[in-house]
């Protein structure tokens, strides 16, 4: 089911088993996008959906889908801050709360965005359009800090040699465009082989660290546990290593599921808190043969869920 501008939705039948939608229930689809999940969740007969993105262009896409459909309201903001946002819309309590992590195909297709070295383009990589940009970062940063970047938010293990390779580039002239940085990093590397083009890591580290896409989700798990109501559903699709591992550890902790203490140790002194989510799947749901063959960007794509739990009364 494409939406509207081309974006095709990831494990979109997936997401909908996993949200289980129930007439009368309010849902937010925290990383609006194309609005393929939101526009997925109205037909499904959610009373009530909203969208929340910080990209102007989704958020304008958001605005002409709330002028079709009444049900569904547009806001703008990181999702991160999701509980300030409802507040303001006068939400308290979720029966679910979707997180598609991945870039639509609107941001890696269009050249301007920065996002991706398949089309010449300036350097930019903001979510937001605010703040720091790409160009600004390689170009200012030191060696160190560029090698920090792309081994923590890329897990590129030449993440010294690429940082070197930037600086010395940029010592003849400025970074300005995708395609440049592309060629610094496949000249830092050599020929590779592999699926993926030798520039992919250093583009994902440095847009996950101008856009704090790792500080916004930790904010966003710790944020949906206040907002879903009990027997409420978090659906989380994530594209790479670093946003999968925060999810499962999220569900994990908040499943009680811990590792349990050697039986050579004393028992804890304090009982364990009471688990706050059931995970939905015992492994990550991942994209089908039929998806993969329709959409080949899906296959990084790993979704995971789990339904909020009732807690117990506090002991008066």
């Amino acid at each position: 089911m494409p939406s509207h501008g081309g974006h095709v939705p990831v494990l979109l039948s997936e997401m909908l088993a996993a949200l289980a939608v129930r007439p009368g229930g309010v849902y937010l689809d925290a990383t609006f996008g194309g609005g393929g999940y939101s526009r997925a969740i109205l037909d499904a007969g959610a009373t009530r959906v909203l969208g929340l993105d910080r990209d102007p262009a989704a958020v304008a896409r958001g605005g002409r889908l709330a002028a079709q459909r009444p049900a569904f309201a547009m806001l703008e903001g990181r999702f991160g801050d999701m509980a300030a946002h409802l507040a303001a819309a006068g939400v308290a309590r979720l029966d679910g709360i979707v997180l598609d992590l991945g870039l639509s195909s609107m941001q890696l297709e269009d050249p301007a965005r920065g996002f991706s070295f398949a089309a010449e383009g300036p350097l930019d990589m903001r979510m937001s359009g605010q703040g720091q940009d790409a160009a600004e970062l390689v170009n200012r940063a030191d060696e160190a800090t560029l090698a920090t970047i792309l081994y923590r938010y890329g897990e590129e293990r030449a993440a010294r040699r690429i940082a070197r390779a930037i600086v010395e580039r940029r010592r003849r002239a400025p970074l300005a465009t995708t395609r440049e940085l592309a060629a610094v990093v496949a000249g830092a590397l050599g020929r590779q082989s592999g699926r993926i083009d030798p520039a992919t890591r250093t583009f994902q580290a440095l847009r996950i660290y101008l856009n704090d896409e790792l500080g916004e989700l930790e904010r966003a798990l710790a944020a949906a546990e206040g907002l879903l109501a009990p027997g409420g559903r978090l659906v989380v699709v994530a594209f790479h290593s670093l946003e999968d591992r925060l999810v499962k550890q999220f569900l994990v902790e908040g499943s009680g599921a811990l590792p349990r203490p050697s039986r050579h140790l004393p028992e804890p002194a304090e009982r364990p808190a009471a688990p706050r989510f059931r995970p939905l799947h015992r492994q990550p749901v991942r994209p089908g043969a039929e998806e993969l063959a329709a959409n080949p960007r899906a296959r990084s794509a790993r979704l995971r869920a789990a339904e909020r739990l009732a807690q117990p009364e506090a002991a008066t």
